[in-house]
């Protein structure tokens, strides 16, 4: 597994009831995780990422580590902070600057110090005026200079991101152009995911058995299709939030989360049996926000009584309408019934990844666009578009110079991505539009 080609992992860790998931919130920028001022509340790792200085990071919330684990629950939390450490990057070690250091604090410092792996010391709670007061007794876990920060208020969140991308070698996001084409087969559990690689490889890489979460971890297999290589990486099967468990679930879902982000194009494996549960969206909305390729494959079509197809494509046309641009196939894995129409398709979606439009054709577009639909006012300003050009592929990217990003709101940049759809395709692809503020000078021509 090429680790190049994944998001660093930073897992912020530390005892219980530090506020390691208050600044979790604070840096992910959403309440992602449960906050409740009560030791232990974070039972398993929450997963979400953010960006910082331009470079793209996955952070792990953790429950409380505790060295000494006197009950069958601490012990299996215990157990899942271990495994992210080990899969981390770099680690964020949490501490409560009101408490001073204790022996909880100095026994993890002793396990982080042992792993060889950047750490750095977070001094939580610090909520004063003076948020330096009271560090300099943290300098004794020998962890180096204790960064005083507020989960709670923000304070010096920001210090600590520097602190952590300066860790962050240059080499870990993933290049745009490929060697060659990689297909994640993502999905839930027992979805028919390890079924669905055998019959594309014509061979048994990966066990298969009923029972769900039997693939552990991704595993990649190579295919040549009319000679050229395509990666395959099978993944364990993402569970739904509050059903993960303990241990090796987390574990499995973290691989999978690399998987995706590892791909140009997801397969998202469903079971037509049980078709698009709410599960099926999150993971699909994970595959876009990501900004990859996606194909739905509605696998154990061989077990559904005989009923139009079309029924099937309305249904998902309404759950899936943020990704209606995604091919949707009905196969039976094990029956090798439609499978061989996967790589014909993914092979195609890659086409579409490749595409770049001439700044002039792609400029025009939009410019008529904005003739014919004007974005709404906020206030007294209304967006202006000064120039929108392709700015990259795999993923497409385009680049929009606008008066004041703020202005954009999410269904006007949801019109022009239709229309860059309409014209020029892109199909199975997500685009990635990105609005920047254009130069001062450019903005002055346009008002003369």
């Amino acid at each position: 597994m090429n680790t190049k080609d994944m998001k660093p992992i930073v897992a912020i860790v530390g005892r219980a009831n530090v506020g390691k998931s208050t600044l979790f919130n604070r840096i992910v920028g959403s309440h992602v995780a449960i906050v409740e001022d009560m030791p232990g509340t974070t039972r398993d790792r929450i997963i979400a990422d953010a960006e910082w200085q331009g470079r793209k990071l996955t952070f792990v919330d953790t429950g409380g580590l505790e060295m000494k684990a006197d009950t069958a629950m601490m012990r299996k939390v215990t157990e899942q902070a271990v495994r992210a450490i080990a899969e981390a990057d770099v680690i964020v070690f949490v501490v409560d600057i009101r408490d001073g250091v204790i022996v909880s604090d100095s026994e993890i410092a002793a396990q982080l110090h042992a792993t060889g792996k950047p750490v750095i010391l977070a001094a939580n709670k610090a909520d004063t005026s003076k948020p330096e007061q009271g560090v300099a007794e943290f300098f004794k876990l020998g962890l180096g200079e204790p960064t005083p920060v507020s989960g709670i208020h923000g304070r010096n969140v920001d210090l600590l991101l520097d602190r952590i991308v300066q860790h962050i070698p240059e080499s870990t996001e993933p290049s745009a152009v490929a060697d060659n084409i990689k297909l994640a087969i993502v999905g839930r559990p027992n979805a028919g995911k390890s079924t669905l690689l055998n019959a594309i490889t014509g061979k048994d890489r990966a066990i298969v058995d009923s029972t769900p979460g039997t693939t552990r971890d991704a595993i990649d297999s190579a295919v040549t299709w009319e000679g050229h290589e395509i990666v395959l990486i099978d993944t364990a099967g993402i569970r739904r939030r509050g059903k993960t468990g303990t241990g090796i679930d987390y574990y499995s879902l973290i691989r999978a989360m690399h998987a995706i982000n590892r791909c140009d194009i997801a397969l998202l494996v469903v079971d037509a049996t049980e078709l698009l549960t709410a599960q099926d969206t999150h993971i699909a909305g994970y595959i876009k926000d990501a900004s990859k390729g996606m194909m739905l494959i509605v696998n154990k079509w061989d077990l559904v009584p005989e009923q139009p197809k079309e029924r099937f494509d309305s249904y998902i046309a309404e759950r899936l309408k943020f990704a209606s641009f995604s091919p949707v196939l009905y196969v039976s894995a094990k029956n090798k019934q439609g499978v061989d129409k996967i790589l014909p398709i993914a092979f195609k979606v890659w086409d579409e990844r490749q595409k770049k439009m001439p700044d002039a054709v792609v400029n025009k577009l939009i410019k008529d666009a904005v003739l014919k639909q004007a974005p709404t006012r906020v206030g007294t300003k209304r967006l202006v578009v000064i120039r929108a050009y392709q700015a990259g592929v795999n993923p497409p990217k385009f680049l929009f110079l606008v008066n004041d990003p703020e202005l954009v709101h999410f269904s006007y940049e949801r019109y022009l991505e239709n229309k860059l759809r309409q014209t020029f395709g892109f199909i199975g692809t997500s685009l990635r539009l990105v609005f920047i503020k254009a130069p001062a000078r450019k903005r002055r021509r346009l008002k003369q």
